[in-house]
């Protein structure tokens, strides 16, 4: 190709369409760029002075609730659960102990009520035994009568 008298070759017509697309495509990215940062510009930062309030305050109770003692305070609890560890098993096995009483108060219960009709049973023999006391004493004293009739 010929441009006022100038030839050029495909080759050279080439590297002038890559070297032109290359400035518009360097062109179009830093428009990009550019429209980029006026997004991030438009963006209004919140106010932080609250989270920095919220922060002092968080500071504050924590040095208040003593943290740095935490480790010795859990410790403590540590111990504590220990203790009531081992005084749930001792009260388990109380609870075993007395489940056994239990049983066994059973077994005495069975054993009160049929002593209890026993007793009912001799109610009537202490009667029957004075009478029969009573009835001896007189043959005794019959015995002594007629042993001796005038009473001498």
């Amino acid at each position: 190709m010929k441009i006022d008298g100038v030839g050029f070759s495909g080759a050279q017509i080439a590297v002038v369409l890559a070297f032109i697309s290359t400035i518009a495509g360097g062109i179009w990215t830093a428009s990009s760029v550019y429209a980029r940062l006026e997004a991030v510009e438009a963006y209004e930062i919140p106010d932080v002075a609250p989270l920095h309030e919220q922060i002092t305050v968080i500071e504050t109770e924590l040095e208040a609730n003593d943290i740095s003692q935490l480790q010795g305070k859990l410790a403590s609890f540590g111990t504590n659960l220990a203790t009531i560890m081992e005084q749930q098993t001792k009260l388990l096995a109380i609870q075993e102990r007395m489940v056994e009483v239990e049983k066994e108060m059973e077994s005495m219960k069975g054993i009160v009520q049929r002593a209890e009709l026993k007793t009912k049973e001799l109610e009537g023999i202490e009667e029957q035994m004075k009478l029969v006391k009573r009835e001896i004493q007189e043959l005794w004293d019959g015995m002594d009568y007629l042993s001796n009739p005038l009473g001498k």
